[in-house]
Parts: structure tokens; sequence; C-alpha cells
């Protein structure tokens, strides 16, 4: 297991967040806590997410939200086994 914090970066919020939140949906198990911010001057958003789970699921997590166009991730995670 392991625990850890996501940054998502939607460089385009309006169009990408119905997605973005349909993945965060599918994961709620593993976010303990969630947090957001927009830009609506250039239409960008920042969600902060608390992680716990699996290293693998955490990356099944990371790979789906990237799949999604000009949304990027960056995680950092700390090994609690």
């Amino acid at each position: 297991m392991a625990v850890g914090i996501m940054g998502i970066l939607l460089k385009n919020r309006r169009e990408q967040a119905p997605e973005v939140q349909e993945i965060l949906t599918d994961y709620g198990d593993v976010i303990l806590a969630r947090s957001g911010v927009h830009d609506p001057a250039q239409d960008r958003g920042l969600i902060t997410l608390t992680v716990e789970a699996g290293a693998a699921e955490i990356a099944e997590l990371t790979k789906e939200l990237e799949s999604v166009p000009g949304v990027a991730v960056r995680t950092a995670l700390f090994e609690t086994d």
C-alpha cells in the first residue's frame, strides 16, 4: 500500500472536467481527500488528491487521467508497508 498526493492539471477545464470527474468517481474508494481550484481567465483547473491504494492501482488511475487530452498528472507516493 501507498499513501500520497496527486496533482491533476486540466488545461481546458470546461472540456475536460466531465471526463475527469467520471474517472475520479470510478476511483472514489482510494481518494481520501480532494481539493480543486480554477483559473477562469485561462480556463484551467488544478485538482489535488490525497490517495491511499496499491501502487498498481494508483498507476492505473494516473494512466486513465492522462488519457484525457490536455490533462497532466504528477504524483508523490510514500510506501506504508
